[in-house]
């Protein structure tokens, strides 16, 4: 049976109390982790299933603080309430000190922090961190290219580049058009959205992780990898970052058609999973040359799928998104209450050695919004 007729049928096992089971485990372990942590934050993944403490200082933080919000809206808590927006004094100074900015992951941090808080609770306070925040990345923009650049001081002709992951960040520049009135981020959100498609997605829905850029002319140069297994391989996050950032950009896009690689996209996620539907951290690993999985992968296709119903972006994709909940609740959530993850079996950087078969934050947060997603399909998303 093929990955999409097995999920599909997978998927039909999930009923409502399932799912409010589902995130009240979550919902526990984020409350004893909360506990532990204080004001600090978690490390991007943890280590031997705990996560190391540390300052807001990472591309990461966002995610836990976006567990908070998720974890108030449902419980009503107002511990989780309080907790966040504690977080929220912090990345404020992390925006008035510039502190470990000097990239593109400003989406990941303030749409989940600021933007979250503002749609929560209406403080002005919320809506001027998030404005602020949109500066910060649309200063990245380049004109010779017409991208947001990735990494690194502007102008680094090493760092002329953008990444896959940068389609979860565009959010935060719609979001900052509509607050604001000014049409400048959506312009330069949107300029980035359609360089990214015609550049890091090949014609045939395969990714790369990074594409450069000629940085006297703008002219698009090559694709390469930082993360994945080599620079023509295909990295497992960095093809579900495509199924889920291009439904969560064409919520402000509307393109006309919509944009028919998507398809092609989700092929090739669906066609690459192995036996136990949880892919290898890269494409070039299989149940006959096996690697390590990585379970934060499918947390974020799953949560892109429910995004596209929306959407009639691909068939079935609400049941199939089911099916990869189920699967990884089943298989790859983390009982053990010693282990502060929720999924097991993620990757950070394989080649660097960082995170390899240990949760991880995204896996996290993605898990549970897709539980959150299915629970509540008129749930209003942070992005």
């Amino acid at each position: 049976m093929l990955a999409k007729e097995r999920l599909i049928e997978i998927g039909k096992l999930i009923t409502p109390q399932w799912l409010e089971d589902q995130r009240a485990a979550c919902i526990r372990k984020i409350a004893k982790n909360m506990e532990r942590y204080g004001q600090n934050f978690p490390s991007a993944s943890a280590m031997n299933g705990k996560y190391r403490l540390k300052a807001n200082d990472d591309w990461t933080n966002g995610f836990w603080t976006g567990m908070l919000w998720l974890a108030y809206e449902w419980t009503k808590d107002d511990a989780f309430l309080n907790r966040a927006e504690e977080n929220l004094d912090s990345f404020q100074q992390r925006l008035t000190d510039h502190f470990v900015l000097d990239h593109h992951d400003i989406g990941f941090l303030y749409s989940l922090s600021a933007g979250a808080g503002y749609q929560i609770t209406h403080k002005e306070a919320y809506k001027n961190q998030l404005l602020q925040a949109a500066d910060v990345l649309l200063a990245r923009f380049q004109e010779k290219g017409g991208f947001l650049q990735a990494w690194g001081k502007l102008n680094d002709p090493g760092e002329y580049r953008l990444i896959i992951d940068s389609l979860i960040n565009l959010p935060l520049l719609f979001k900052a058009s509509e607050l604001s009135g000014n049409p400048r981020y959506a312009e330069v959100a949107k300029e980035h959205y359609h360089t990214l498609i015609n550049t890091v997605i090949k014609p045939d829905g395969t990714t790369y992780h990074t594409y450069y850029f000629d940085p006297a002319t703008g002219a698009p140069s090559h694709g390469a990898t930082h993360q994945g297994h080599g620079d023509q391989s295909i990295w497992a996050r960095g093809q579900s970052w495509g199924v889920l950032g291009i439904p969560l950009n064409e919520r402000y896009v509307h393109s006309q058609p919509y944009p028919s690689i998507y398809r092609q996209i989700v092929d090739v996620f669906l066609a690459n999973l192995p036996q136990d539907l949880v892919p290898y951290w890269d494409f070039d690993f299989n149940d006959e040359h096996p690697a390590e999985k990585d379970s934060s992968a499918l947390a974020i296709a799953a949560c892109g799928l429910i995004e596209a119903s929306k959407q009639e972006a691909y068939p079935d994709v609400l049941a199939l998104a089911k099916g990869m909940v189920y699967q990884l609740a089943s298989h790859y959530f983390a009982e053990e209450e010693e282990n502060e993850g929720l999924l097991l079996h993620g990757v950070y950087a394989h080649g660097e050695g960082k995170g390899v078969d240990e949760p991880n934050l995204w896996g996290d947060y993605f898990y549970f919004e897709a539980l959150t997603r299915l629970s509540n399909p008129d749930w209003e998303i942070y992005w």
